[in-house]
């Protein structure tokens, strides 16, 4: 950003990055020569898009955590388990490390997530005592840890197609499975919606307030 330092910000040099292959043209260049995406210096609908996204996230995930997530049939019995219900059913027959990874995956990972991309939207509009840099780090964290939030499902998949034992037993997924992927998809989409650029553009507006204060 521009100030003590002499340094200028892109935008104020006359050039727009691709957010997709980071190649740098110049300013009104409609679309990137090497990738073909449209440039764009600001999302400007980003945080509109962001808290939709976030929105339908957090109903799906509600539903996720109260609906049954593996329904198990042994012999004549039946038994629906929730989330937290499935990781307890683990820890108590010998797993408490996948029991932990379920959990960590699937309730401490998503809610993370919702609280992280939350205050990043709100940042932005509001501005915050946290550096940029620290926040545009939580933002890169947030969307390296996207990729694992499928855990859940994907343990789901495993057992439906290893345990089926003719009339023995069966497992199949609940209705929270449905539930749980559409609210890791819609977070997901929520954070590849945010425009981290605008990190940087809400600093360098509380620099010059802060030095026109003074």
């Amino acid at each position: 950003m521009s100030g003590a330092s002499g340094t200028i910000t892109a935008r104020e040099a006359g050039l727009v990055a691709c957010t997709r292959c980071t190649r740098v043209w110049a300013a009104g260049t409609a679309r990137c020569g090497r990738c073909g995406k449209p440039l764009v210096s600001r999302d400007t609908h980003s945080l509109s898009r962001v808290w939709a996204w976030w929105v339908a996230g957090v109903l799906c995930y509600i539903p996720a955590n109260l609906y049954p997530m593996l329904r198990t049939r042994m012999l004549f019995t039946t038994s629906d388990d929730t989330i937290i219900q499935g990781a307890i059913e683990l820890a108590t027959h010998g797993a408490p490390v996948v029991a932990l990874i379920i959990l960590i995956a699937s309730v401490a990972i998503p809610m993370g997530k919702f609280a992280a991309i939350g205050w990043l939207a709100v940042s932005v509009r509001r501005g915050s005592r946290a550096t940029p840099q620290a926040r545009h780090r939580l933002y890169e964290i947030v969307e390296y840890i996207g990729r694992w939030s499928m855990i859940d499902v994907f343990v789901v998949a495993i057992l439906t197609a290893l345990v089926q034992l003719n009339l023995a037993a069966s497992i199949k997924p609940g209705p929270a499975a449905l539930a749980f992927a559409l609210s890791v998809i819609f977070t997901m989409l929520s954070a590849q919606a945010f425009d981290p650029r605008l990190i940087w553009d809400r600093a360098e507006d509380d620099t010059r307030a802060r030095t026109s204060r003074a």
